[in-house]
Order: structure tokens, then sequence, then C-alpha cells
């Protein structure tokens, strides 16, 4: 009696489960290493546009301070009596583009500075009751105002009564965003008169020549008629630009710029991407340092005209 183990059919299945096992191990591993590209793929294609959206930005912060570095050079390069209180300028810079414009701080009211009435002026042009303005402006000399009363001080019981967790600060404003924390004084009154103020003009007086029509419009002896002709004469460069300030009124009125000036730098690297940045210097005089910055926006920050 013979007795055989296993035959060719019995083989010939084995091989076969071995080889399907192998296959569905390969196509496993295939897939794996396919994920492992298309990760690796994913990774290297945001890097590449991170590297060039940071380039990008090395590139046009690079043409801002081109800018600022252009504008103040031209502007040190004049005496203080012939110093342009305004002006702008187009350059290139390698393969970008810089545009600059600027303006002495002294066409816009310095809230440190400025009297009652012109405070007042401004909010009443921005659209508040007169009354109602005479106000708002007292309580923006109180803030600035030194007291040495402390808790008698009728400005700091106002805030506690009206449940801040602050008292005024009894001194300068540091920068003009402040008015977000003075009490009394409507939000949409204060978002209206952020374009039109100042802390870096030390100057009770504004430039007639280059303050908008909103702060002409805040000069106490400036009348609708006297306003449009004054808009009219100073368009002109033929005219005699003290006539400018006969038709102010004079009080308050000065065509004398500031050594702050505002600076709006557009660059444009190229690309069809754009930065922009508004910028404050205050130009010094003698020293190692030709300029000092103040306050510096971009646009991408979002962070101009913020409450605190």
């Amino acid at each position: 009696m013979k007795v055989r183990f296993g035959g060719k059919g019995q083989q010939a299945q084995g091989f076969q489960q071995t080889r399907g096992f192998i296959v569905v191990a390969v196509l496993w591993i295939l897939a794996a290493l396919s994920a492992l590209v298309l990760i690796y793929l994913t990774y290297v294609t945001n890097t590449a546009m991170t590297v060039a959206a940071s380039a990008g930005r090395v590139q046009s912060d690079a043409l801002v301070t081109a800018g600022l570095e252009l504008a103040a050079y031209r502007l040190i390069g004049f005496s203080q009596d012939a110093r342009p209180t305004s002006g702008a300028f187009d350059a290139r810079v390698g393969a970008g583009r810089i545009s600059v414009t600027f303006r002495s701080e002294a066409a816009r009211i310095d809230l440190n500075a400025a009297p009652k009435a012109m405070l007042a002026g401004l909010m009443t042009g921005l659209g508040a009751a007169p009354a109602d303005a005479a106000g708002y402006a007292d309580r923006i000399l109180a803030w600035r105002a030194p007291t040495e009363r402390g808790d008698d001080d009728p400005e700091n019981s106002f805030y506690r009564t009206s449940g801040a967790p602050y008292i005024p600060r009894h001194a300068s404003f540091p920068q003009v965003e402040e008015l977000w924390l003075v009490r009394g004084i409507p939000e949409p009154v204060i978002e209206h008169m952020l374009p039109f103020v100042t802390v870096f003009s030390s100057l009770s007086s504004i430039n007639v020549a280059d303050a908008a029509p909103q702060v002409l419009a805040a000069l106490p002896a400036m009348t609708p008629e006297n306003l449009q002709e004054l808009l009219s004469q100073r368009s002109d460069p033929a005219v005699d630009r003290r006539s400018l300030l006969e038709l102010s009124g004079s009080k308050g009125a000065t065509l004398d710029g500031s050594r702050s000036y505002r600076l709006t730098v557009v660059a444009d690297p190229g690309g069809g991407r754009q930065s922009v940045a508004d910028i404050v210097i205050l130009l010094l005089e003698g020293g190692t340092e030709p300029y000092r910055v103040l306050s510096w926006h971009n646009s991408s920050d979002g962070s101009a005209g913020k409450p605190l």
C-alpha cells in the first residue's frame, strides 16, 4: 500500500496563495509610498508658497524703508525756512517702484496743543451738535490736563461713576488712538476725528496751505464763504500764500510747518503686489541721528485707528 503526501494540485494552490499574499503586500507598500509622496509634494508646495510670500514681504518692507529714507534725506537737505511742508515723488529701486507723499503734521489738529474752540469746531464740522461738541472738547482737555487733586478731581470721579476701570491720564496723549479711552465722546465722533488729528505737531495752530477742508473749517473765525475762497486760492501757485492767512481769520492759522512729517509710502515690488505704510517721522537738527520714527502702520496689520 502506497501513501502519497500532497499532490501537484495542492502545491499549485499553495503557490497561488503565497503569490496573492505577496501581491497584496506589494500593493499596500505602493499605496503607502504614494501617500508619502503626496504628503511630501504637499509639504514642498506649501513651503514654496511660504517662501515666495515671505520673499515678497521682505521685498516690500525693503522698498518701504527705501521710500522712508529717500523722503527723510530730501527733507533734511532743506533749511528749516525753505523746507517744503508737503509734496510727493516716485522712484525706482531695482525692479521695484515706490510712490511717496509727505505732509507736515502741522496740517492736522494737535490733541495736546489745540484750544477748545478748534477741537469743538472740528467735531461740529464732522456732524456733532455745537453744544455737544463743546462738551466733548471739555472731555479731551480734562484728559490731558495735569491735576494734583487726586481722588477729589471731578474728572476722576466722572470716570469712576461711569464704570471705567481707569482714570484720565492727566498728561499729553501719546497717540491719537488713546481718544478711544476718553469717556463721554460717542465712538462715531472719534472715528471721524482720527484722520484729522495728531499728537506730533506740538502746535496750537494749523497750516492752512496743507490742511484738509475739515480741519480748515474748525478754525474759529472761518466762514463757509472764506473756506471756499481759501481752497480756490491755494490751488493757484501764483497766489501769495499770505492771503490764505487773511481768509482764515489768522487766529489759529499759520503757514509754518512742523518738524514732524507724515509719509505714505506705496511699495510695488512687481507681480501685482503692493504694500502701503503710513509713517510719521521727526526731523532732528544736528547729531548723528537725522530723523526718528514716531509712528509706523502697515496697511496689512490693520492697527491704524483701532480701539486700544
